[in-house]
């Protein structure tokens, strides 16, 4: 199950009172309900309550090559079958073919993400032969006994809820000696834009919401990945600040790369107001930096 409190950075005052929301989400079930969570996080990257989503490349590539070149580095997989759970847009994918990686499967549970991660890649030149898409989920990830040589995933983790049995299905389909290497959220990632967030929402609208968001520290990955039988684990922080022209513009950022799938708490008829409120109150108070805070993580396969 996931945590009942909140796992990442906050502002004292905005801890407090998001775990207080966090206890009456667990009291009334909201916070057990993981079916419901997986849901709003897939129509959220899928689009269904705002369009934010689609400036996901072109706000944020930088970023997440950025730790997709920095999860790779020293992992090798040339000719090797890889499994890229959780693709997005396949900025991680991409690099993997790029590495040398013999078939690559990609796989997400938006049917938008994986139709850009589809058109960039076959863009790229790369045919069917090398590349699958499907459509799935990190909680059942094969049937039919299949299996990898190295299974991958890029800043997934922190947005699912039942982090553990999700980290247990990617060891479950590697094969003997495979490897894993996952990026993840840290404590502190995107801790800014999140605590304005949390301050420009109006507060009747979330009550008893706990969000499907769970950073976590290199130790409780480390833990996961050695509860699924894996050796060799290692865990890296990587850690930087991006600094924003101003507030709308980290908003912006914010708003694509997250795809905002809290809104579908909103009353769909107020989501373009408070999006507004959010952007104006960023751009108030000048909030314009933002922390990545990565959690690089390893193990193999006995």
């Amino acid at each position: 199950m996931p945590p009942v409190f909140w796992t990442g950075k906050l502002s004292l005052r905005m801890k407090w009172l998001a775990n207080i929301n966090c206890l009456l989400a667990w009291m009334t079930g909201n916070a057990r309900d993981t079916a419901a969570m997986k849901k709003r996080m897939k129509l959220g990257y899928e689009g269904a309550c705002s369009d934010h989503v689609t400036r996901y490349d072109e706000l944020g590539l930088e970023q997440y090559t950025k730790i997709a070149t920095n999860l790779l580095e020293g992992v090798d997989l040339r000719g090797k079958e890889v499994l890229d759970v959780g693709c997005g847009t396949g900025i991680l994918s991409l690099l993997a073919l790029k590495q040398g990686a013999a078939k690559l499967t990609c796989g997400d549970l938006s049917e938008y993400m994986l139709g850009q991660c589809r058109k960039k890649i076959t863009a790229q030149g790369f045919t069917e032969e090398r590349v699958d898409f499907r459509q799935l989920d990190a909680e059942s990830l094969t049937d039919g006994g299949k299996s990898f040589d190295a299974v991958i995933s890029g800043m997934l983790i922190g947005l699912v809820p039942n982090q553990e049995k999700v980290v247990a299905e990617m060891a479950r389909v590697l094969r003997p000696k495979g490897i894993l290497a996952i990026s993840t959220h840290g404590p502190d990632y995107f801790w800014e834009a999140s605590d304005a967030t949390f301050r420009a929402i109006p507060k009747r609208y979330v009550i008893g919401y706990r969000i499907e968001y769970w950073p976590r520290k290199g130790t409780e990955i480390r833990r996961m990945l050695a509860q699924a039988g894996l050796v060799n684990v290692q865990t890296q922080r990587v850690t930087w600040e991006d600094g924003f022209e101003n507030g709308g513009k980290a908003y912006d950022f914010f708003a694509a790369v997250s795809a905002s799938w809290w809104n579908t708490k909103l009353p769909p008829d107020k989501i373009e107001e408070i999006s507004k409120k959010t952007r104006d109150y960023f751009e108030h108070n000048r909030v314009t930096q933002i922390t990545h805070d990565v959690i690089l993580a390893y193990g193999r396969k006995p």
